[in-house]
């Protein structure tokens, strides 16, 4: 599955053979552009999935979901908001009084940015979609060496939520997580697109500005150094 760094975490599901339909979770980041690209490479069709949670960049990062669904001639796509999470807050992304904080690379606290169990909401919807058209792969770009220190991005949450999903879906239903880039740096996950001819200029990640990335908090300071380390320019504008 796009090679051996990839994870799937093994399910009702046992069949390694080519996908035949797939759900792929599409941010509009790098990481999740990448995730697209080996997604397609192991799937005869792909279903693109896109979930907002009123977060800051909601517009930008919708605009490079279509962008990127319209680059991989996605098969089907789907759009849906939990704006709810704004109500329950606790995070910069989704509360405007608690601001974005400058990049601390070097911390290894979890950051203002982190939105509380995001991932299980789009696991969840993800698994639900999966099995309404019979989706047997569900493929997040999650990482979790050299990011943020988030713990829904752990390998042990993925492994969990597997089992979720074994005892939580029909005795028929058979569907895998896949996490093909979770155990890559940064670094490598821009050169695993660059082989792949992943579209990284139609990528956004940074969590404040639409318009110019602001080259400060978390996700653009590990988007720089990744290209700095990669040894190639990073095609988005930066304030």
């Amino acid at each position: 599955m796009g090679g051996h760094n990839d994870q799937a975490y093994e399910g009702k599901d046992t069949d390694s053979s080519l996908c035949h339909l797939a759900v792929c979770l599409v941010s509009g980041g790098m990481d999740s552009c990448v995730t697209a690209a080996i997604a397609r490479e192991d799937t005869d069709k792909l279903a693109f999935l896109h979930v907002s949670y009123g977060q800051r960049t909601a517009r930008r990062e919708r605009r490079a979901f279509e962008e990127l669904a319209d680059f991989f001639v996605a098969d089907r796509r789907l759009a849906i908001s939990i704006e709810y999470l704004t109500q329950v807050g606790g995070s910069s992304l989704t509360d405007e009084a608690i601001a974005v904080a400058d990049a601390d690379l070097s911390s290894r606290e979890v950051p203002t940015s982190y939105v509380p169990f995001r991932n299980s909401h789009l696991l969840s919807i993800a698994t639900s979609w999966a099995e309404v058209i019979g989706a047997s792969r569900i493929y997040i770009g999650a990482v979790s060496e050299d990011s943020s220190g988030y713990p829904d991005c752990r390998p042990d949450f993925y492994e969990a939520f597997q089992r979720t999903i074994d005892v939580g879906t029909k005795p028929e239903t058979q569907i895998k997580i896949i996490t093909p880039v979770i155990y890559l740096r940064k670094a490598e996950i821009v050169r695993r697109g660059l082989a792949l001819g992943a579209p990284l200029e139609l990528t956004w990640s940074c969590y404040q500005s639409e318009d110019k990335a602001c080259g400060r908090c978390d996700s653009c300071a590990l988007r720089l150094r990744a290209f700095q380390e990669a040894g190639v320019h990073d095609p988005i504008s930066y304030a």
